[in-house]
């Protein structure tokens, strides 16, 4: 989504901004619905859900562009989510946590496609190694991308292989931890005379055994952390 031009807006780093609530008080998703063959069942008999993130406050002059993203579960010992991190010279979002995806393609069938294609193209994810479960509702962006989330199972054994012009590092998080409310921050601030809200959500990643106990945060926020919510909102619903 490298190509927007979004209108000039003050520089914040978002952990700066208080978080007014942890929603603690909300039910994580039941481990017994976060299994492969739960969330193939819940796809396929979606229940009666809203989600709870679905428009940004624009900041951008330009028309609507349609993306998708790949929300990829792989299949390890428990599911994890693979997210990525934004390369630090994309005109947008540089340097954030992200799905694999991008705009859509003309050559694009659907938005699984686009999100597919996208994934191949950033991370050199195998299709071969995807089972797309579903799709979520869109979410349009401040910056004008109306993105289709496209939920998939990923098959263990993949190489992956970063595009450094896209994405600067890969990493997983487990999925009953981003379906816990208890680490689902809420912030909101004012810029541009526009009150804006958004959730965030901190993951220590290990940095593996040869680094000892250290641990790498990883601040997931805005966009991603809206349809991850959505997500929690359509499995516990």
């Amino acid at each position: 989504m490298s190509s927007a031009v979004p209108l000039p807006l003050p520089l914040f780093d978002p952990r700066d901004i208080p978080v007014l609530g942890i929603d603690s008080h909300l039910a994580g998703v039941s481990p017994e619905r976060l299994q492969p063959q739960a969330l193939r069942e819940r796809f396929r008999h979606p229940p009666v859900w809203l989600p709870e993130h679905s428009v940004e406050p624009s900041f951008s002059d330009r028309l609507p562009a349609l993306a998708a993203v790949l929300l990829p579960l792989v299949m390890r010992d428990e599911l994890m989510v693979l997210l990525t991190v934004r390369s630090a010279n994309l005109s947008t979002h540089s340097g954030q946590v992200a799905f694999p995806g991008g705009r859509t393609d003309d050559t694009d069938r659907d938005a699984v496609d686009t999100a597919l294609r996208e994934a191949e193209e950033e991370i050199s994810l195998p299709r071969a190694h995807v089972e797309v479960l579903g799709t979520l509702p869109t979410y349009v962006t401040g910056s004008a991308f109306v993105i289709t989330p496209v939920v998939a199972l990923i098959k263990p054994g993949f190489q992956l292989a970063p595009n450094p012009g896209e994405v600067a590092d890969v990493f997983e998080v487990p999925l009953w931890f981003l379906m816990n409310p208890a680490h689902h921050r809420r912030h909101e601030t004012e810029f541009g005379g526009v009150l804006r809200q958004w959730l965030s959500m901190s993951y220590a990643d290990p940095m593996g055994q040869a680094a000892g106990s250290q641990t790498r945060d990883r601040y997931i926020w805005g966009a991603t952390a809206g349809m991850l919510r959505n997500f929690y909102r359509f499995l516990s619903a």
